[in-house]
């Protein structure tokens, strides 16, 4: 096999849901079989029963069971995954996974279940499982250096929206009908982005702690709510949107701002209309794609593949969707 994974590789090599186990195997274990139960790296491969492995009804499965040296159990590399109790084939799981991350303005639930040969609300759960399995954590690195902050509002359109800009820096900034999004984006680096209920300088600082190295340079527009917050970091630049400065010196937020125009043009055009309850884990899959930017798609969908395990998302936790469309 190739180095570089491409989609002609995995629909040809892993169709098969033997090949499919293998690749996760050796994509998830690279340092050994992995047991899911007690960490042990000593595993046996359970061999089936004349060439073949039958579930519980009958049916036959392609499902490798390793057995651990350490404490017994039986396992297999879906165990503690986001593939785990699913009833669509590995294969599958792994083409949604490469669809996910080959292309930077997404796939709609419906282009990916016609893809699949699977239904929209299944295509719709899948998907969002692996947005939850892209989501950055706690315990990734802050980010450092000259960190640019700034904050969008998604969501549908408002009548008379940009009324708010003659009040101090505001620049049309309202939670009426949209939802604030705050980017914290280090300049040639990572970028982290969350939703908020309201805009508050409490809100920011709580973020910000959590993200941003306070030996950081931030850069960011006006907004009153940035001053407080800004005094915590090595250091804090300004540009007023409000009189036409964009840009003084390094001094500016185009970097964030390029972001926010990506983001928006690949919702409206690929999913239309993303409920508030389901955002942040859109903004994990375009935040994924921003941060492995620099990567081919083969090693972009591989090292996604290294997240799946310890991120279990229920369909109970997705269907509760306040009447709005499971996009």
């Amino acid at each position: 096999m190739k180095n570089e994974l491409n989609f002609s590789q995995i629909s040809k090599q892993y169709s098969s849901e033997e090949e499919a186990y293998k690749f996760l195997e050796a994509t998830r274990w690279e340092n050994g079989v992995l047991c899911p139960h007690c960490q042990n790296t000593g595993a046996d491969f359970i061999e089936p029963e004349n060439g073949e492995r039958k579930t519980r009804t009958g049916k036959v499965t392609y499902r490798r069971v390793w057995r651990c040296q350490n404490c017994k159990k039986q396992f297999s590399v879906l165990v503690g995954t986001i593939f785990e109790d699913s009833r669509i084939p590995l294969s599958k799981w792994l083409l949604a996974i490469h669809e996910l991350n080959a292309d930077k303005n997404g796939i709609s639930s419906c282009e990916l279940g016609r893809k699949l040969g699977i239904t929209q609300k299944s295509a719709w759960f899948m998907a969002q499982r692996i947005r939850f399995a892209m989501a950055h954590t706690s315990l990734e690195e802050k980010l450092t250096g000259t960190v640019e902050v700034d904050e969008t509002y998604i969501g549908g359109l408002e009548e008379n929206k940009h009324a708010s800009k003659k009040t101090a820096g505001t620049q049309g900034r309202s939670t009426k009908t949209k939802t604030p999004v705050l980017s914290s984006v280090q300049r040639g680096g990572k970028v982290y982005s969350t939703t908020m209920k309201t805009v508050s300088s409490k809100n920011i600082r709580e973020i910000l702690n959590e993200q941003v190295s306070h030996e950081a340079v931030l850069n960011t527009d006006t907004f009153p709510a940035y001053n407080s917050v800004g005094k915590e970091f090595a250091g804090h630049e300004t540009v007023d949107h409000g009189a036409g400065e964009y840009v003084r010196g390094k001094a500016h937020t185009n970097t964030a701002e390029g972001y926010f125009s990506q983001l928006k043009r690949s919702l409206s055009g690929t999913f239309h209309h993303v409920s508030e309850k389901h955002l942040d884990r859109y903004l994990a899959e375009f935040d994924y794609r921003y941060n492995t930017r620099k990567e081919k798609d083969g090693d972009r969908t591989k090292n996604a593949i290294k997240r799946v395990a310890g991120k279990r998302l229920t369909y109970r936790k997705t269907k509760e969707n306040n009447g709005e469309s499971l996009i």
